[in-house]
């Protein structure tokens, strides 16, 4: 196992579950030290105590991303516990469905404040710190912005505000020695599937993503450490997310056809 993360420290946020609980393993299996925040402390004890099996050490922080405050005192815990950071994901998100005629003002709002003002926030109040370690900031957006599908109007959008945060941060971070890679996953196993409008999880509710094409965790933490490592600019994890990434760049006429036709039947 490589330990390309020996000795860093590093936030994950949305880090209870999902992508972010297996990158934390991920990373203290390399060596990092990870500390993991969201709003269920539980899930988050899960992880870190998953994270010293792995051989690293974990901290659990809740926080609220929407919450500025939050944030802040999370970045200010995390320092106060190791002392600085050097590595930063913003994974934190949920996706807010339907059609744009059916959609009120309050679930654009929740979902924006959730994935974009979330993510900004968080780069915020930990760029002080990166600038100081020379660190890696990683934003994840999704392959959806590249190919939107009808009645996910609010997640494309607010995904597509996270890939252009990055280009922003990667310009503002050019003389900081701070890197910035924008992630952008397919379907990867998460919980996502089964969280509300109003972010209320429900564990029995049906995943409708195409089960075929669903990554294990596992694999999608795996691309993303040896990304964020790398200091790219941008990843895209799974072989259909990159299809999907080569035809919405290419050939996005064709793209707009096509889901246009899907969503017809």
């Amino acid at each position: 196992m490589s330990r390309s993360f020996d000795q860093l420290i590093c936030w994950i946020t949305g880090g209870g579950s999902g992508i972010g609980a297996s990158l934390a393993t991920e990373l203290a299996a390399r060596g990092g030290t990870v500390a993991v925040s969201g709003r269920r402390v539980d899930r988050l004890d899960q992880v870190v105590a998953r994270v010293v099996a792995a051989g690293g050490r974990g901290l659990a922080v809740p926080c609220d991303v929407t919450d500025e405050a939050s944030v802040d005192a999370a970045v200010r815990e995390i320092i106060d516990a190791f002392g600085r950071l050097d590595v930063v994901v913003a994974n934190a998100g949920m996706s807010v469905t339907g059609k744009v005629v059916d959609l009120s003002a309050a679930d654009w709002r929740r979902q924006l404040d959730v994935n974009v003002v979330g993510a900004a926030l968080t780069a915020r109040y930990a760029i002080p710190h990166l600038v100081q370690t020379r660190g890696r900031l990683a934003l994840v957006a999704s392959v959806i912005h590249y190919a939107p599908v009808a009645g996910n109007g609010p997640y494309a959008a607010s995904k597509a505000a996270v890939h252009t945060l990055g280009h922003v941060l990667r310009a503002e971070l050019a003389a900081s020695g701070v890197s910035c890679t924008t992630i952008n996953p397919g379907f990867v196993a998460s919980e996502i599937a089964q969280v509300d409008n109003r972010g209320v999880h429900h564990p029995d509710r049906k995943d409708r993503r195409p089960a075929g094409l669903i990554v294990p965790t596992a694999v999608a933490a795996r691309a993303i450490a040896d990304g964020i490592h790398a200091r790219r600019r941008e990843l895209v994890v799974t072989g259909h997310g990159k299809l999907i990434a080569f035809l919405g760049r290419h050939f996005p006429g064709l793209v707009t056809w096509l889901l246009s036709r899907a969503g017809a039947h």
